[in-house]
This record gives structure tokens, sequence and C-alpha cells, in this order.
């Protein structure tokens, strides 16, 4: 595909430019989305051996923080607070014993955890000659920024909704999930002397996943704006969601939550598409002139990369509008994000575990369809009260 399209430009490219190779390429790369490396390499591979080998397909890695579920880092979050509030000093050793000393918990080791507390944004300073954990002063701040911004808008009586996604497993309706199992009845023949069952059927449809993105507040899910498909990717579910759907979906619900509205959502990178991509390192000294030169912004033609970038960063939080952000403005509906790792201030996350015990309580068969209908029951159950 890289060469077809290479090609097409190169065919395509007009007659009053001169076809410079690399312009050729940033082209290519721009109706791809790949690096502009990417580009060369392949092309450079082409004009060499006159074909191109597919990559090795590569099992991604699954990292530690993705093994976890939100619940989890959310509960851990609240292991390290649940210390403050007890006028007690948070210190790994005392976390990590509380974290493992919890049976809903997963256990750790001592140098994972320090990677976890690491990842959520949790940092060390001395507090009586021990070191006691903190968040981070940025999260700090924009702890204190998320308050102030929606105690405001709560006290101007704004509409308030609150948005977020989620993932039921057809495996077990959720992570975690427990069953019992009488070890008693060892056949079905056993079963049908007795008149019993031989227990919960075993998962079929291992991997596969729902993914379910709604919204709603204290009145309950804005009715008929729920989007549930099935992911075909078995890692983290955010994996399975991309910008383009998202802000396809979002620019639909917008009208009906009517003007002056406020929609708060988390962080996530498909919430986080930029509207325009800015110049970064791997930009090409030419591609950065020509971004500055789009903005009208002035610069020697004699300064090199890094005084270029300089005067990018000087203009940088002008040009970095979120494309959500900005559709939301066209309903007259702003935006509010969460703080980094604070989903205790999304009250939507209660509700996602009421319906994932809705599932997992009713899931008998294991089956794709009957997990999806059992999900959608779940959402119809959930009410103002």
């Amino acid at each position: 595909m890289v060469v077809n399209v290479h090609n097409y430009v190169k065919q395509t490219w007009p007659t009053d430019e001169y076809p410079y190779k690399t312009s050729i390429i940033q082209k290519t790369a721009s109706i791809l989305g790949i690096g502009e490396a990417s580009v060369y390499r392949i092309i450079k591979e082409y004009a060499t051996t006159g074909n191109l080998q597919s990559p090795s397909k590569t099992k991604k890695r699954v990292t530690f923080s993705e093994k976890l579920d939100e619940f989890d880092k959310q509960a851990i979050r609240k292991k390290v607070h649940g210390f403050y509030m007890k006028s007690e000093i948070p210190t790994l050793k005392k976390v990590l014993q509380a974290v493992n000393d919890d049976k809903e918990l997963p256990n750790f080791k001592r140098s994972t955890f320090q990677k976890i507390l690491k990842h959520l944004k949790f940092k060390y300073i001395k507090r009586q000659g021990m070191n006691a954990l903190i968040d981070r002063d940025d999260i700090r701040l924009w702890r204190k920024n998320y308050l102030r911004k929606i105690k405001k808008y709560r006290t101007e009586n704004r509409p308030i909704f609150y948005m977020d996604e989620t993932w039921v497993n057809a495996v077990s309706g959720h992570t975690g999930s427990k069953t019992s199992v009488d070890n008693t009845i060892t056949s079905k023949r056993q079963a049908f002397m007795e008149g019993l069952s031989t227990g919960a059927k075993n998962p079929t449809s291992k991997g596969r996943r729902l993914i379910v993105v709604h919204i709603g507040n204290e009145n309950g899910f804005v009715e008929g704006v729920d989007e549930v498909f099935e992911s075909k990717n078995t890692g983290d579910y955010p994996e399975s969601m991309d910008a383009n759907r998202f802000e396809q979906w979002f620019e639909n619900i917008l009208p009906k939550l009517g003007e002056h509205a406020v929609v708060v959502l988390d962080n996530a990178p498909y919430h986080s598409r930029r509207q325009e991509k800015t110049p970064t390192t791997a930009w090409s000294k030419t591609s950065i002139q020509e971004w500055l030169r789009n903005k009208e912004l002035s610069y020697d033609e004699k300064d090199v990369k890094s005084e270029l970038l300089e005067i990018v960063n000087n203009v940088k939080p002008n040009n970095q509008r979120y494309a959500v952000d900005e559709l939301a403005k066209n309903f007259k509906v702003e935006v509010l994000r969460l703080p980094p790792y604070h989903f205790e201030l999304n009250p939507i996350e209660l509700v996602w575990a009421d319906i994932k015990g809705h599932v997992a309580r009713n899931n008998t068969t294991f089956k794709f369809e009957d997990v999806k209908k059992l999900l959608q029951e779940g959402i119809q159950r959930i009410s103002p009260d």
C-alpha cells in the first residue's frame, strides 16, 4: 500500500511544483497516517530489492499497568489516601502490606508495586524521617482545578453529565468473578440420576469482549445513546476504541444534552486527539518552517531545528485544541477533564460495577449473545433512584 500511494502522489504531483523527494514522502506519510521514516524505509527497501517483506507479527507484551483494571487502580489510590485519613504516614511498606492483605486485590512484589505507584503518579517525600507517598504536584494542581470548576458549575445549576467506557468479558461477565462448584457431582449421569446439574458451563468465548460507551447524570443514562460493540482485541479495552469512532458517537449525543451542559470525561487518548498536530523533534526542519509560515510566525532562515522548536513551544498552548472540545463548543457544551487516575470522581464507575455485577450473577451460558443481552438488561435496570 505504501508503495502504491507513493507512486500515486508522485504521478499526480502538480506540474508547477518540483517533486522533491522529501515532499513526496511527507505527503505519502500524511495520507497513510504513518511516520515519514517508515515511508522512507519501505520505499528504499522496494527500490533496492524490488519486493517487500511482510513484518513479523509480534505479540504485544501486556504491561503490569494493563493487567490492573480501573477498579484495582482506584482501590490502590484509596489505600494510600486512607492512611492520611487515619493521620498515619503512608510508606511503601505499609501500603504494600495493606494491598496484599486485601483479598479483593492482587498480591504484588515490592518492585512491581513501586512501578504501579509511579504509574499512578505518586511520589516520595521525607516526612518525620520516613519516605511518605503523596500525589505529584501537577496531579494535585489538576485535582484542585477540577474540584474548583465543578463546584462552580454546580453553583450555576448547569446540567453535568458523566461519560465513560467499560468492557464486559463474555467468559465471566467481568474480571474476577467466581462461582461455586459442587465437587460431589462428577458426571452428567450422576447429575441426571440425582436430579441435579453439573454446575456452571465452561466458558466458550474466551477473549471476546463487549465494549460499552454511555453517558448520564443524576436523572439516569441519556436514553438511546449507548454504544455496545464487540472488541476483537483481547488486550486492554482502550486499544479497541479509537478517536474517530468516539468523536462520531460524541457528536451524535451532544444535541441531546442541551446548551450550557458540562461533560465530565477522563484523558483517554481517544478523548484527547489534538485538532491539529504540532511540530516535534521527529519533524524535519522544512516541515517545521512550513508550519510556522502557515501560522504567520516569523523565524530566521539560519535558525537551527532546536531554535525553531523553541518558537513552536512558545505558541504551543494556543494551538493544542482537542477535537472533542471543539465539537462540544458547536453545541454550547463544555468539556471538563478528570485528573489522571481519579476514577472515584466519576460516579458512573459505581454504575458500571452494578451493571457488571448483574451480568456476572446471571451469566450461566457464557455465550456471547446472551452476555450482550444481560449487559443491555443491566443498563436498562439503572434508574435515577
